[in-house]
């Protein structure tokens, strides 16, 4: 089984079904069915499918840019000594104030957008990260206003 898992390749169907789902993560099967022009028994075998091959990851929530005018935001380039990036990677991804992680290549590693909700909560973040075994320097800037 985990053969054909590794062989799947998502369809014309399966990606406008993820594209839909981009838009809207909670819509419904028959909303979906209704959209795509197929029966909804066809949207939940190939929702299964997309699960259960690793295509889909899971689902998430998506809010507004204003959501949270007030919290503290910031990008954080970090330097990962040796071979040390998954397990870097893997205790960044628990800080739930790591709105999003990107590789990246130059004098950088990795690229953390950080969003805490005050300052306390950002210098904590800071220190947490820079005390990860494998984290060898990183530089921050707050971003002060969109333009």
């Amino acid at each position: 089984m985990h053969e054909q898992i590794a062989k799947y390749i998502p369809d014309q169907l399966d990606r406008r079904i993820i594209a839909c789902l981009r838009e809207d993560g909670r819509a419904s099967l028959s909303h979906l069915a209704s959209q795509l022009g197929v029966a909804r028994g066809t949207v939940q075998a190939r929702l299964d499918r997309l699960i259960r091959t690793g295509t889909l990851a899971g689902f998430t929530v998506r809010v507004r840019d204003d959501y949270d005018a007030a919290a503290v935001r910031a990008v954080m380039m970090i330097e990962v000594v040796g071979k040390s990036t998954t397990q870097v990677i893997r205790r960044l991804r628990g800080l739930p104030e790591i709105h999003a992680l990107h590789t990246t290549n130059g004098n950088w590693d990795l690229v953390a957008d950080i969003r805490a909700a005050s300052l306390a909560d950002f210098d904590r973040v800071l220190r947490e990260v820079r005390m990860i075994d494998g984290v060898a320097n990183s530089e921050t800037s707050l971003l002060l206003s969109t333009v």
